[in-house]
């Protein structure tokens, strides 16, 4: 059995110290690959980016060459490094599987099992809400700064 070829996404955002870096990604994959037999084929990062997607070139990169049938899957590292918008991560998604590419995270286990739908919509919704309310804090900290 031939092993499964996969690009690595990797994103990290300064708004969020507590986030995993980069490398701490990279490295979580890497085991997750080695214990899988996948093929890790190309990497693709965006660095102190925020989840909108016209700030992410290593993201759209990624998408464009799913087409160039170079790799079977996209693994992350969760969900919300895919995207925290979940109509933007549906989209994309969708382009991908079109293109025979899935997309798996190591820490969120996903199959095609009717609850792991449900599951990754609450994930997604979780993602989008975080990003939005985290907006709202900062726009408070700013207002209540000037008005200082």
């Amino acid at each position: 059995m031939s092993s499964m070829k996969a690009a690595v996404y990797a994103r990290y955002s300064s708004d969020n110290q507590r986030e995993e870096s980069i490398d701490a990604q990279l490295r979580q994959i890497s085991d997750y690959c080695q214990k899988n037999n996948i093929q890790i084929v190309k990497i693709y990062t965006d660095e102190a980016k925020s989840a909108t997607i016209d700030d992410r070139p290593g993201f759209l990169q990624m998408i464009q060459d799913s087409t160039l049938g170079l790799f079977d899957a996209v693994i992350v590292h969760k969900l919300d490094r895919f995207s925290r918008d979940r109509y933007d991560s549906a989209h994309y998604k969708r382009i991908l599987k079109k293109n025979g590419v899935r997309l798996i995270s190591v820490l969120e286990h996903l199959d095609d099992s009717p609850e792991s739908i449900i599951l990754e919509s609450v994930l997604e919704g979780m993602a989008e809400y975080y990003s939005a309310n985290l907006s709202r804090e900062v726009m408070k900290g700013m207002k209540e700064t000037a008005y200082q």
